[in-house]
Order: C-alpha cells, then structure tokens, then sequence
C-alpha cells in the first residue's frame, strides 16, 4: 500500500500533467519556407451561427502540397458550428508552390458586421 505522502503527490503529478500543453513551432516546421496565397476562398457564416449571433475566431493548420494545393486541414480551435465553414473554405485555398510540404497556420475571424 502507498503511503499518503505518495498518494498525494501521484494526484498532483496526474491533475499537472492535464494542464501541459505541448509547443508548437510553425516556423520550424516550415523551416524558412513563406507560402504566399494564391487564391483565398472565403467561408460561408453558418446560418445557425449567424441565428445564435454566435461570433470568434477558428484556428486551423492547412498541410500544404508542394504544388500549393491544400492537402488537409486540422482544427487547432474555435466553436464547433463555425469550424466546417473555416475547414471548408480553406480546402478550396491554393498558395504558391514550393520545393516540398508545409503546414500553414490559419485564423479565420467570423464577425457579424
């Protein structure tokens, strides 16, 4: 049987461990590679959202092809109705080409002005 001591300290190292987040580095992904865009779809705002005037910002990362064509699209953050619309519209983005694969950060803002 543990001791209480180490029951505690089990829990505190279990509850810490939930809040650690990890890092990461676009810049070293694309290791010095800038991808300028090409062609930018914009993305439909949700009816719903729109009805629920429901507003924010998706954060997504487009993994990019060497000939610039968006190969797939992560949800890093933002409202789940707004999110579709955002991967939606950034699958359609073309960037210029480049010597090998990227990810690309991407935020999409969603106002009702």
């Amino acid at each position: 049987m543990k001791s209480p001591k180490l029951q505690i300290a089990g829990r505190a190292l279990l509850a810490a461990s939930l809040f650690i987040v990890p890092v990461h580095s676009w810049a070293q992904e694309s290791a010095g590679v800038v991808r300028k865009l090409i062609t930018k779809t914009a993305a439909v705002y949700p009816p719903l959202a729109r009805s629920m005037n429901l507003h924010g910002v998706v954060k997504l990362e487009a993994h990019v092809a060497p000939n610039g064509t968006v190969k797939s699209v992560v949800v890093k953050g933002g409202h789940p109705i707004l999110t579709q619309s955002a991967v939606t519209a950034v699958g359609h983005w073309r960037f210029e080409p480049a010597p090998r694969e990227t990810t690309e950060p991407v935020e999409i803002a969603f106002n009702l002005d």
